[in-house]
């Protein structure tokens, strides 16, 4: 480690706590569970741990806050980011929020294991949070003990870069800790639990505020608390829009839903699976947050959820996902209401994201077949039956779209076998592919083909179109499984290898090319690797 007389960087971070300071806070201070009324946040201590032990530090969020390699190798660092020390002016304190979770109002729920440290503005000027997870009780840990393990914060800590690095709107994560203590979690709610490794992640993200943070107070009626919290975060983190009005609300509550749309077409671009949208998981600024039981489609199945809670209705599934942020974007604009009193405005935003969602939608599937624009007449029809192909057979939809950049269009003459061969590493098996499979899957090839062959794009530009928007690795879940495993044998090598990989996913990165690869049967029923629970 290195001498803590050298981390100046750390020690001199300009800490600003604005929202501690412009917003109403509990009273109360120690971090018994209550009921916290007409607050937005309170006061807490993270709990002290035994053996703080760095695991990784992301070193790009490190930078955007001023933090140098020196730093985040020190001993100062990891006890700061253990929640063992308190840097001169933090405020730790956790969000009061409510929310809907699987569609019914669930009341009071906050910061049940997360604590904001700070707020740390750096040279450019630009707000970041520091926000521990799983550093101990806070008034709303209800039942729980606030903590987390490795397994939850390994996948946390890696999903949060990956997402950043594919071009996804995310939270951040700038460091993963181990606490040298045990948990005890029943993973799947079984009764069977045990103990597991207890871990921390350090998230950073310009805010933190849920859809549920502004319900709360609209359930409560505390309609005055509602308006503070609004008018902060529009001041905050929506200058831009202009001093709080009627009118500048509707335009705020309009940009929210644009954020929303635009993340969740990256979700889908991808085959990111979030796992449980309640409105406490939706971030105002439309950003990826709460990284739970999340998972990546391998298998291409728009019906397909991680979240052992959500198998038997799978209301968060895949192809679900931009009707429950309109549903959830529906709550937000019920709690925002009283201080706008026209529902009719309202509404029509409401509405109007059904079409703005299927416009960028519409333009991101084009850019993963490498056209130039989105031609209803006949990509509607093209877009449909790639739908329907692509659940045919066991399809890995990475892989899969990798393969189909490599295809040579401007071959117009070769046998169905030719034609399918270079998609046949993306089926897991395809042996199962029947005779009519494959003359199905080569007419939309053809169709394709031809597509491309009317846009005039030569495949070598094509291909680099679509390798730019159809990532070669993602965090796939058995990957992350094999990690957390290390991880708790003392052995983090495969955790920074991982993100060091993620740093660059649409690159084809020869040496790593084994994680490019379709999922083992071994992990298709292993647990951490299909479904997970919420438990961690």
């Amino acid at each position: 480690m290195t001498d803590n007389s050298n981390t100046l960087n750390l020690t001199s971070l300009e800490f600003d706590n604005r929202f501690v300071r412009e917003l109403p806070g509990d009273p109360e201070t120690n971090n018994g569970r209550r009921q916290v009324l007409s607050s937005c946040y309170s006061h807490v201590k993270p709990a002290s741990v035994k053996a703080p032990q760095l695991v990784a530090y992301s070193r790009e969020v490190a930078a955007s806050l001023g933090l140098s390699e020196q730093d985040c190798k020190s001993e100062l660092f990891t006890q700061v980011f253990s929640g063992n020390t308190l840097l001169e002016k933090m405020k730790p304190h956790a969000q009061c929020y409510g929310g809907h979770q699987f569609g019914n109002w669930a009341g009071q729920l906050g910061d049940g294991r997360a604590i904001n440290l700070a707020e740390v503005i750096n040279q450019q000027d630009h707000r970041h949070i520091l926000q521990l997870k799983g550093a101990g009780e806070t008034p709303y840990s209800r039942t729980a003990d606030g903590l987390a393990v490795l397994r939850s914060s390994v996948r946390e800590f890696l999903c949060s870069e990956a997402m950043f690095h594919l071009g996804i709107p995310t939270t951040r994560a700038l460091s993963l800790v181990t606490t040298g203590e045990h948990v005890v979690r029943d993973m799947f709610y079984d009764g069977r639990p045990k103990h597991e490794p207890g871990a921390i992640v350090c998230r950073v993200a310009p805010s933190f505020l849920r859809f549920g943070s502004y319900e709360i107070f609209a359930a409560r009626g505390d309609i005055n608390t509602l308006r503070q919290l609004v008018d902060y975060t529009i001041r905050t983190d929506f200058p831009h829009l202009g001093e709080p009005s009627v009118d500048v609300y509707l335009d705020w509550f309009n940009e929210v839903c644009v954020r929303t749309a635009d993340m969740i077409v990256h979700w889908m671009r991808v085959g990111f699976v979030h796992g449980v949208l309640n409105t406490d998981n939706m971030s105002i600024l439309g950003l990826t947050i709460d990284y739970g039981p999340y998972g990546w489609l391998e298998g291409y199945d728009p019906n397909w959820t991680p979240n052992t809670t959500d198998a038997s209705g799978r209301r968060y599934r895949f192809g679900n996902q931009s009707q429950i942020a309109q549903w959830n974007l529906f709550q937000l604009a019920n709690a925002l209401y009283p201080l706008i009193e026209q529902a009719e405005p309202l509404r029509d935003i409401i509405n109007n994201y059904t079409d703005l969602y299927t416009e960028k939608w519409q333009i991101m599937r084009s850019q993963k077949l490498g056209l130039k624009e989105f031609v209803a007449k006949v990509d509607n029809k093209l877009n449909t039956e790639l739908h329907e192909v692509l659940q045919l057979a066991e399809t890995d939809m990475t892989i899969f779209y990798r393969k189909l950049a490599d295809m040579n269009t401007d071959t117009l003459q070769q046998t169905d076998d030719e034609l399918i061969a270079p998609l046949m590493d993306a089926y897991y098996s395809p042996e199962a592919l029947t005779r009519d499979d494959k003359i199905r899957i080569c007419n939309w090839l053809r169709h394709y083909q031809q597509r491309v062959d009317q846009d005039g794009t030569p495949d070598n530009i094509r291909r680099q179109a679509m390798n730019a928007v159809n990532p070669k690795y993602v965090l796939r879940n058995y990957i992350a499984q094999l990690a957390t495993d290390k991880a708790e044998q003392g052995d983090s090598s495969l955790v920074n290898e991982l993100l060091e990989l993620l740093r660059r996913p649409y690159d084809e990165q020869v040496e790593m090319e084994h994680f490019a690869a379709k999922r083992p049967e071994w992990a298709r029923h292993r647990a951490g690797c299909s479904m997970l629970s919420c438990s961690s």
